[in-house]
């Protein structure tokens, strides 16, 4: 951070690693009620069938992601320089950045599902899975953004000089 002060979102202080466990926990949540809508939906017409399958194939992915991660927050938190003021700003730093990249992706994935409504207007099934990707896109890029705007921020040695 070059011995600046950043501040993602007004607090003077955080542990980055319990952060990413708890984003990691609330993604896999979030996912298994995703999936459940899924599954739950695959009862009703073409439409929602593939409205739900979106929720499904996204959750599966979101849930490997939250697994992944909070696994890889746990061995990092282990390191023995894990909670030194500079690998918390760092880390902080890399996480705020990697949310506000996916957010952008988001909204790519959110243009990708308007393709397949438009492309899919005689075909309730595809319809379907496009407004379930626009949904999902959605949903991802509201998670993002918030978990952002959260990202704690710690503060480095050079940074209270």
């Amino acid at each position: 951070m070059n011995g600046t002060h950043h501040s993602f979102n007004g607090e003077d202080s955080g542990n980055i690693w319990a952060f990413q466990q708890s984003l990691s926990n609330r993604l896999i949540r979030w996912n298994l009620v995703n999936i459940g809508v899924g599954l739950l939906l695959s009862f009703f017409s073409p439409f929602w069938r593939g409205f739900g399958s979106q929720g499904i194939g996204w959750g599966v992915i979101n849930i490997l992601i939250g697994i992944i991660g909070g696994r890889a927050a746990r061995q990092k938190a282990a390191q023995p320089d894990a909670q030194t003021a500079e690998k918390q700003v760092h880390e902080a730093t890399n996480l705020f950045r990697l949310l506000i990249m996916n957010a952008g992706l988001d909204m790519l994935y959110m243009m990708g599902g308007q393709q397949l409504i438009r492309k899919s207007a005689a075909q309730p099934y595809r319809r379907g899975m496009g407004w379930g990707i626009v949904l999902q896109g959605f949903l991802l890029l509201v998670f993002d953004v918030t978990q952002a705007v959260a990202v704690p921020r710690p503060r480095s040695d050079r940074s209270e000089r």
